[in-house]
């Protein structure tokens, strides 16, 4: 969970259950109940009827194309209803996929429509959210008009004796009721339906979430389409990982140890002309060529070790991470409890993941030390990685944090960030164990 500290919402007057009963958000959800019941009578009274008509003419050759409007109609009404929670409940729904066939032609869109589960599931919604939309609504709008006309009463109780001949508003008179009259009573009235009107939003609240429900389940994509997008996706970072690996590759081997060897090749070029005519150059030459030869080679490792180190590879992540840790500029303590080792694609994002936890630790942290714990637990690989430097890091800010979050997303990995102003930071990591 990254947490930003920077600008802060402006503080509310009133607490929040007083300012509940008025805020935008309770008369959206209010809006929502009330345009409920005409939109599901109508969505009902048309799906119930096309359906009917469709099953009925089963018999025949035109019930097919009759089922599928029925249903091309109800997604159509599933559009209404996805644009209607987005604007009064602030649930962004996303579409389901388009029905197509494999084929052109309307013969293939019948069969597509008829076998999709959407359209199906968007059918039973209309056909269950009719008995809920219309308890809903007389619940709100019962609970609604009672509470605020009990708090208003004082306003307009003079009506009563002014205009209909009796001295107030009456508690069952027909029997051993009474009229609410003294100011006593007026006031108790009033101060009851204060306590319902500040009840009335979470009310209200309570019945769109099973609003929320019903559109989230059953007008949205399927769990296996989401599955499918959110995989898709994830291949799309990994690829986009991947290639911007070996454009670092690339660029640092053509600016490091590739423009090195060039110069090299061309040092021992001209110590092989100056050899006969000035020996003792030709050996000035050849010995700064060995030192050439040394840093090149050193570059070499450096960038084999960015792309796999062999010492993971050898002897594992606890060795590999106790390396890392030495070459930080911050004292690291390094704790690795595993009983085997994971696979090894999870294990090298491990190391990497660390690796650039680190790497952020020695250059903005101001940290005096820092620890690094590896553990397993329920199946997943866990990293934590602490410091006491100045906190204020945000994976949100697209640093190297975000692209971190992106990678462990790729392989169904977590990132979480809790990095307070003035620390100390926290970055746990959560990755699959697939041993």
């Amino acid at each position: 969970m990254a947490i930003d500290y920077g600008s802060r919402s402006r503080p509310h007057v009133l607490p929040l259950p007083l300012r509940a009963p008025v805020e935008g958000r309770m008369w959206r959800e209010f809006g929502y109940l009330l345009l409920s019941l005409p939109i599901s009578v109508a969505l009902f009274a048309y799906a119930v009827a096309m359906t009917a008509v469709g099953t009925g003419l089963l018999v025949t050759f035109l019930g097919i194309p009759v089922l599928a409007a029925s249903l091309a109609g109800c997604r159509a009404f599933g559009m209404l209803e996805r644009a209607r929670a987005r604007a009064l409940l602030g649930l962004d729904v996303a579409e389901p996929a388009p029905v197509r066939g494999k084929k052109s032609g309307l013969l293939s869109w019948v069969g597509a429509i008829l076998k999709s589960g959407v359209s199906w599931r968007h059918l039973l919604y209309a056909v269950l959210h009719l008995p809920w939309a219309t308890f809903a609504f007389v619940v709100s709008v019962t609970f609604w008009c009672v509470s605020w006309s009990l708090f208003l009463y004082p306003l307009y109780q003079w009506v009563y004796p002014a205009h209909w001949g009796q001295p107030g508003m009456g508690i069952n008179t027909d029997g051993n009721g009474f009229y609410v009259d003294t100011p006593f009573e007026i006031a108790v009235t009033s101060v009851l339906g204060f306590l319902l009107v500040l009840v009335s939003p979470w009310l209200i609240r309570g019945l769109t979430g099973m609003d929320r429900l019903m559109v989230l389940g059953l007008l949205g994509p399927s769990l296996l389409a989401s599955r499918v997008s959110e995989l898709e996706s994830d291949r799309g970072v990994v690829v986009d990982t991947a290639a911007a690996d070996l454009r670092r590759i690339e660029r640092d081997l053509h600016d490091g140890a590739q423009a090195r060897l060039v110069a090299l090749a061309m040092d021992l070029g001209l110590a092989k002309e100056k050899l006969a005519e000035d020996p003792q150059a030709a050996a000035v030459m050849v010995d700064e060529a060995h030192g050439e030869v040394k840093t090149a080679l050193q570059e070499l490792r450096d960038l084999a070790r960015g792309i796999h180190p062999a010492v993971l590879t050898d002897r594992g992540l606890d060795a590999a991470l106790s390396a890392i840790a030495s070459r930080c500029t911050v004292p690291v303590t390094v704790d690795v409890d595993l009983p085997a080792r994971p696979a090894a694609a999870i294990e090298g994002i491990a190391y990497f993941t660390v690796s650039e936890l680190l790497q952020n630790v020695s250059k903005h942290s101001r940290a005096r030390r820092a620890t690094v714990d590896v553990w397993q637990t329920e199946g997943r690989l866990m990293l934590q990685v602490t410091d006491d430097g100045v906190g204020g890091a945000d994976a949100a800010a697209g640093s190297g944090l975000a692209g971190l979050t992106e990678r462990l997303d790729a392989v169904d990995g977590v990132l979480v960030v809790d990095s307070p102003a003035g620390g100390p930071t926290t970055v746990t990591a959560e990755l699959p164990w697939r041993g």
